[in-house]
């Protein structure tokens, strides 16, 4: 759908007996809200939104003091592939192999001939001790493909039927830093690691119809409206993504405003950059492209990420690309093209060799500068390296969840002693003076914004009074977490329009059964979503 060619067309609403929430310095005693044609038309008393309503025939609610924000949005966030990926077994929480083996058989009984065992959310711990093998999952589903993928979408195991589907027979070489993995005699083990590998089994499973996929995307979106969310930034976006965005909005059943970052891969030629660019300015009314989403280096549990010094197994001083100065080139031309670009870099050194790159590039007027996603973690060098820089830090502090008090987690011990306090450091880059958005990796960790806010305070499992607490002097406060799902991700993107409740901001509303600012990081991810409003339209009811 061309941008202008728009089909769907804001709602109207008035909410009336609320406490706003405004992110702005103006309207403190407003306590309604009307929405015209999805945008904010008036704030005011009750009265004043009661006239006004009436004047256009738009029925009034009253929300009995429940506490409206600006919608969520969710800075990172993989939704179409989630939709696809979560159709299998929920792994999360399986500490043993056999644990795992036992979800493979219950599903391999369930599941008619023919169709492949999938799971997600695969954690590496359990197999610590055996290696991340397929064969030592084969017999729970005798037989029959199957293909996990771990939580952070960096690396897949398979079986030998699934092997032998996608046509791996030994270990390839690929354009960027993804494997197949091997033993001694070039039989693959099972082990795939980053998506160029693994995407070749995925490739092989039965593909769903083009209308399951694309109610699985709306459902998705509808899943994620039940939390608050009013939008996202997707970070793996790709043609048949815009396809479906396009199709779902024409239906009326787009409830999320979403911004869409196309997937550059490492070995995407000239050519490929240029198609990329050519169609920049694709939008409608709730989603629109005109941005790219690049890595730099891969994830600290599987010793791909690019750190300043070697991690605990030697691993750590390869980057995604074979060629670095490929890279550079490809941001140039896509930042010369007017395009937002985010860069994966979980390492620190990967994060200080983006900062490099970024340094080198023009300014360009009346444009969001560009995003670094993760930055997991950071030497003191490199917060003094992003203050003054322009760059927006992207970061996740829910997936300390992960972590655990006793330092016996794969993420730690891979790091290596004492540098997990360089984790996650969310207060030294506000700190610095750097623009913070928060988000989820959805399906990487839960996609509840109220989770992700409350790690974020917290800094520890919320709920749980005895839990530890990691690097407490990392931690936001509540007004702080706010912002960075509301106002400063709409602020790194350049919108005026969104992140504030102000006459003439888009119509994207989230309405808490309690205030979240006076909840306390552990009472948070408790508090009832009332309603979510995308574009004036109410999308969800609790």
């Amino acid at each position: 759908m061309a941008q202008g060619d728009l089909r769907t067309q804001g709602g109207d609403l008035a909410l009336t007996g609320a406490r706003l929430r405004t992110n702005t310095s103006g309207d403190a005693d407003a306590t309604a809200i009307l929405i015209r044609d999805g945008v904010i038309a008036l704030l005011g008393s009750d009265l004043e939104v009661a006239a006004a309503a009436a004047e256009h025939g738009i029925p009034v609610r009253d929300l009995s003091w429940a506490t409206v924000t600006p919608g969520l949005f969710d800075s990172h966030t993989h939704p179409h592939w989630a939709s696809d990926l979560t159709s299998g077994i929920d792994l999360g929480g399986l500490e043993t192999v056999d644990e795992i083996r036992a979800a493979i058989a219950a599903e391999h009984v369930r599941l008619p001939e023919g169709e492949w065992v999938r799971g997600w959310n695969l954690e590496y711990e359990p197999f610590e001790e055996v290696g991340l093998r397929g064969d030592v999952l084969a017999d729970a589903a005798p037989g029959r493909p199957v293909v996990l993928i771990c939580y952070d979408l960096h690396t897949a195991v398979a079986t030998a039927p699934a092997l032998a589907a996608a046509g791996i027979s030994g270990a390839r070489a690929f354009e960027d830093a993804s494997e197949i993995v091997v033993d001694a005699d070039g039989t693959p083990t099972g082990e795939l690691r980053e998506p160029t590998a693994y995407q070749l089994v995925f490739d092989a499973v039965p593909a769903p119809s083009p209308e399951e996929e694309r109610d699985r995307l709306r459902d998705m979106f509808r899943r994620l409206a039940a939390t608050g969310l009013t939008g996202g930034a997707i970070m793996d976006g790709k043609e048949r993504t815009v396809e479906l965005l396009a199709e779902l909005e024409a239906r009326g059943e787009l409830d999320h405003r979403i911004t869409m970052h196309h997937w550059h891969a490492v070995g995407d030629d000239d050519a490929a950059v240029a198609r990329v660019i050519a169609n920049k300015n694709r939008a409608g009314r709730l989603w629109r492209t005109g941005a790219i989403k690049l890595f730099s280096d891969g994830v600290i549990d599987t010793g791909t990420a690019w750190l300043h010094t070697v991690d605990a197994c030697g691993d750590g001083r390869v980057s995604f690309w074979p060629e670095w100065a490929r890279y550079g080139e490809v941001v140039r031309a896509y930042h010369d093209a007017g395009m937002l670009i985010a860069t994966h870099a979980v390492g620190d050194y990967a994060v200080s060799r983006v900062l490099e790159v970024y340094a080198t590039l023009p300014k360009r007027e009346g444009l969001p500068f560009h995003s670094i996603e993760h930055l997991e973690v950071l030497s003191d060098a490199d917060i003094e390296a992003l203050r003054g820089s322009g760059v927006t830090a992207s970061m996740q502090p829910l997936h300390m969840q992960w972590r655990t008090a006793d330092h016996s987690d794969n993420w730690t011990v891979r790091l290596g002693a004492g540098r997990d306090e360089t984790g996650y450091r969310v207060r030294s880059v506000l700190d610095a003076g750097v623009t913070l958005t928060l988000g989820s990796d959805w399906p990487v960790a839960q996609y509840d914004p109220r989770l992700g806010m409350a790690w974020a305070r917290g800094r520890h499992t919320p709920g749980d009074a005895s839990a530890h607490v990691f690097e407490p002097s990392q931690r936001l406060t509540a007004e702080e977490a706010l912002l960075a799902y509301t106002l400063w991700p709409a602020r790194a993107r350049g919108h005026e329009d969104r992140g504030v409740l102000a006459v003439g901001a888009v119509g994207d509303l989230t309405v808490w059964g309690a205030d979240p600012i006076e909840a306390s990081a552990d009472e948070l991810p408790e508090v009832p979503i009332r309603l979510t409003v995308v574009d004036g339209r109410i999308v969800f009811e609790g």
